[in-house]
């Protein structure tokens, strides 16, 4: 049967199933939460539920992939002509990146692949995953800025880790250990426009 547009509370069959996935990780672990617990959450039966997913390792990647997506450009940027342009862009991408690491969703979804390191090692893979599709992101804009002869001839991928770790450096850390909350739009935006002019005074072209 083909899976119906939206349900009675405007969500796809898919959108509630991983909704329910997402819950039930959270609260019983991944180990612990079966199929069916899931598919009972959804309303679904467990033939839907398969259809659509597979097994739980693909409800899980699709979790991650979910909420990993709001992490990535929707499309690729046009290109930077000149500094300012590229160094607004960056900004703004630095920006939308500290304030989705830092929603309460992705930092529940780590703290669970600490807790459950050892016997669900699936977790911490799809994170790394999504840690490398981020770092490519911000390497193809470094790239780019490079083919517009606006940067040096440094390693894109090295010049994207350089700004990721001038970007978060310990946050992540600190927000996991509940130690710091997380920051504010203004000062998301504060720290991607210090990651970027720092960045950019090793690399830019004048």
């Amino acid at each position: 049967m083909p899976e119906p547009t939206t349900d009675a509370d405007g969500e796809t069959v898919r959108q509630r199933i991983l909704h329910a996935a997402f819950g039930a990780f959270m609260d019983l672990g991944y180990e612990g939460a079966s199929t069916l617990e899931i598919a009972t959450r959804a309303r679904v039966s467990k033939r839907e539920l398969y259809a659509l997913f597979g097994n739980k390792q693909a409800m899980l990647r699709a979790c991650i992939a979910w909420r990993a997506s709001r992490m990535l450009p929707a499309e690729p940027p046009p290109p930077a002509r000149d500094l300012p342009t590229f160094s607004a862009m960056l900004t703004a991408y630095g920006a939308q990146l500290l304030i989705e690491i830092s929603h309460p969703k992705v930092l529940a979804v780590h703290r669970l692949a600490v807790t459950e390191s050892e016997h669900s090692p699936e977790i911490a893979i799809e994170l790394g995953r999504v840690r490398e599709a981020t770092k490519a992101a911000v390497a193809a804009m470094f790239s780019q800025a490079q083919a517009g002869c606006l940067l040096d001839d440094t390693d894109p991928a090295d010049m994207a880790r350089q700004f990721m770790h001038l970007l978060w450096g310990d946050l992540m850390q600190l927000l996991l250990q509940r130690m710091v909350p997380p920051p504010t739009e203004d000062q998301a935006r504060q720290a991607a426009q210090a990651a970027t002019a720092a960045v950019l005074a090793l690399h830019a072209r004048h």
